[in-house]
């Protein structure tokens, strides 16, 4: 089954984790990745990897000055889907990443994901707004 991101996460089971969008300084001062340094462990300074009970995947450059471009935040993202996989007990909760702050289009973020090959991984759960291009992504794939 193609699990969704919850639209709110405001508590989390031991056994999942909340991803959010960072940037490289790890200043987590808005959005999602405020959310994740007040509730789920991120941790000031560290813009990607585990914290706590958190994921960061940076979409902004060191001093918040850019949104990074697909070709910086490819890796990271394939970093993550790896991770995920050493870790098949954990669901991994996926946030809109990189579309709020960073203002990159959800169609963006959903085929950087895509590429990844997230939504294939059974312990990630992908938005909403990503997982409605997937079916664009499978007809793109068969051309």
């Amino acid at each position: 089954m193609k699990t969704i991101t919850p639209d709110y996460i405001t508590e989390l089971a031991s056994n999942e984790v909340f991803v959010f969008g960072s940037n490289l300084s790890g200043i987590h001062g808005g959005g999602a990745a405020f959310m994740a340094k007040e509730r789920f462990g991120a941790i000031s300074g560290i813009g990607v990897g585990m914290q706590g009970q958190s994921y960061a995947i940076p979409t902004k450059s060191h001093g918040i000055k850019r949104a990074l471009t697909e070709k910086e935040m490819q890796p990271y993202i394939n970093e993550f889907v790896e991770y995920a996989k050493e870790y098949p007990e954990t669901n991994f909760l996926v946030t809109e990443v990189g579309c709020g702050l960073a203002g990159i289009s959800h169609f963006t973020m959903a085929r950087l994901f895509h590429k990844a090959g997230a939504f294939n991984v059974s312990n990630i759960a992908l938005p909403i707004k990503f997982r409605r291009f997937e079916k664009t992504f499978e007809l793109l794939n068969n051309d």
